[in-house]
């Protein structure tokens, strides 16, 4: 039986624009984190951070940072992505954009390295991009080197 679509997944191939000079898979990617930027809720810090992860399927699922008056209950872009991932039923993912209007490419937070870890392998790409188009290419193991993984629980 298939599944249905998730709200907030595009398929495989959509929202791709031509006009820009990166690899057709890369484009697709941070075109949706920057389309879903704009649905950020961020009206304490103004600042609007868009994210988007490749499942293994190809279908990509994105998330926004979402502020709440107490601070430390908001929840970043990265999270929302992966949340959206996991209710859609996919567990793993192979490719990561996260785009923010900032002067350089934003890194995700420690929780969120360790989130991606939990979800990626280290080898799994990383595109961290500005609004005005800057942009650093990593990987999930060079932003979270000596990750605690379910190795570690092995003797539990």
């Amino acid at each position: 039986m298939a599944q249905a679509a998730h709200p907030l997944a595009l398929p495989p191939g959509a929202a791709q624009d031509r006009s820009k000079p990166m690899p057709e898979a890369d484009m697709s990617l941070l075109d949706a984190a920057r389309e879903v930027r704009e649905n950020a809720y961020a009206p304490y810090s103004k600042f609007k951070v868009g994210a988007a992860v490749r499942g293994a399927s190809g279908t990509v699922y994105r998330g926004v940072n979402v502020e709440n008056v107490a601070y430390p209950e908001g929840t970043c872009a990265e999270a929302g992505a992966i949340a959206a991932m996991v209710a859609a039923g996919e567990t793993e993912l192979i490719e990561v954009a996260v785009i923010a209007d900032s002067p350089s490419p934003v890194p995700p937070c420690g929780g969120c390295r360790q989130k991606l870890a939990e979800f990626g392998r280290a080898h799994v790409p990383v595109t961290l991009a500005t609004t005005a188009g800057a942009r650093l290419d990593t990987t999930i193991g060079d932003l979270l080197p000596g990750r605690f993984d379910a190795h570690h629980m092995d003797n539990v």
